[in-house]
């Protein structure tokens, strides 16, 4: 029987599709054994497509509902499906691994000794899957980098989406959680480069799923624009899902490790499939050729000139103005890009735009 539903599991998370959806190789079951107990996979694999409260999966699969609950709930509080309650009445539902199950591994910030195998084991999952996949191709930008609004030139179209601070007052609650890139990172022994741990962000019944069951701290207004002030500073780049209407999470992003960003750095030119929609623009009258600007930008997209200005390469800029809120003289500000489409409305926007693109 375990062999048997860690098969079955296998061709499960392949159907729900998704980045390392699931590959028959042997990192893949040393993975999912830790995460899922029989039980626990079993329940997994009975998963319809839409959420279900704990009675219907077990008149679903013939069992005890009593029962079929406990290990629901289990695995509700270990990440390995989603949890919402309304009006008294608890919605389960499954999740993929990518985004889904593996970030919910780390979000909590847990660095136990369990958490540091976990780490290890998916690491390890994700790296054999590359390995034998190869490289990621892009052929439509799943995500988008929304620039630190404040360091726009007046004068500029300034949209509802290309304002972090919109999403802010839009959503209620707002939680923030630990960076799962740089969690991970941490507890496989990586170099996080002293960036800051606890500062992604999760809106509305993501947010509330992520309070209830992965230990994030509920924020307030204030709280969440301070956060953002705090990640800016670090040179972080906020990053979302490639949508205008709505967004689930704001990841603040760095440049070692975050799996989106390796990703997009990989691409023949990174700009063009993850960008704000902005572009630096320096004053060389202003410019004291500090080199800080070359220094926190996050796809080493600046060099310096012969001149001694720095000059950018925009094939590769993300349009996240790390670059100006480092600059000491504030002699860079942000200018949107000439013809840079809107981002698809929502997520079924997007996923016709993305099965488009690969026609």
């Amino acid at each position: 029987m375990t062999e048997t539903v860690y098969k079955e599991l296998l061709e499960v998370m392949k159907k729900r599709g998704g980045r390392w959806s699931g590959m028959d190789i042997p990192e893949f079951y040393d993975m999912v054994e830790e995460l899922f107990t029989p039980e626990e996979a079993e329940v997994n694999n009975a998963f319809p497509r839409g959420p279900l409260t704990a009675k219907d999966l077990a008149i679903k699969m013939d069992r005890d509902e009593t029962e079929t609950e406990e290990i629901l709930e289990a695995m509700a509080n270990k990440g390995l499906c989603t949890a919402v309650e309304f009006d008294g009445t608890i919605f389960y539902q499954g999740a993929r691994f990518a985004i889904g199950i593996l970030e919910f591994q780390f979000m909590p910030g847990d660095d136990s000794e369990r958490a540091k195998k976990l780490a290890k084991l998916i690491h390890a999952y994700k790296e054999a899957y590359d390995a034998k996949a190869g490289p990621v191709k892009i052929p439509f930008p799943t995500s988008r980098v929304i620039t630190v609004d404040r360091t726009i030139q007046p004068g500029n179209t300034v949209h509802t989406y290309d304002r972090v601070q919109s999403y802010i007052d839009k959503y209620d609650p707002i939680a923030v959680s630990s960076c799962y890139c740089r969690q991970e990172a941490a507890l496989i022994g990586k170099d996080t480069h002293d960036m800051p741990m606890k500062v992604c962000m999760s809106f509305g019944l993501g947010a509330l799923f992520s309070i209830q069951r992965l230990k994030a701290r509920q924020l307030n207004k204030e709280e969440a624009k301070e956060l953002l002030e705090q990640t800016e500073a670090a040179g972080l780049v906020h990053m979302s899902l490639n949508t205008a209407e709505d967004i689930e999470f704001l990841c603040n992003c760095d440049r070692w490790n975050c799996v989106v960003m390796d990703a997009v750095l990989k691409q023949p030119k990174p700009g063009s499939i993850f960008n704000s929609g902005f572009q630096p623009v320096l004053d060389p009258e202003t410019c004291i050729s500090c080199k800080t600007c070359i220094d926190r930008c996050p796809p080493s997209a600046r060099t310096m000139k012969v001149d001694g200005k720095p000059e950018v390469d925009f094939d590769r800029c993300f349009g996240c103005a790390a670059c100006v809120t480092g600059c000491p003289e504030g002699a860079i500000v942000m200018e949107a890009k000439p013809g840079f489409p809107i981002p698809p409305t929502d997520g079924k926007a997007l996923r016709e735009a993305i099965k488009t693109a690969t026609i």
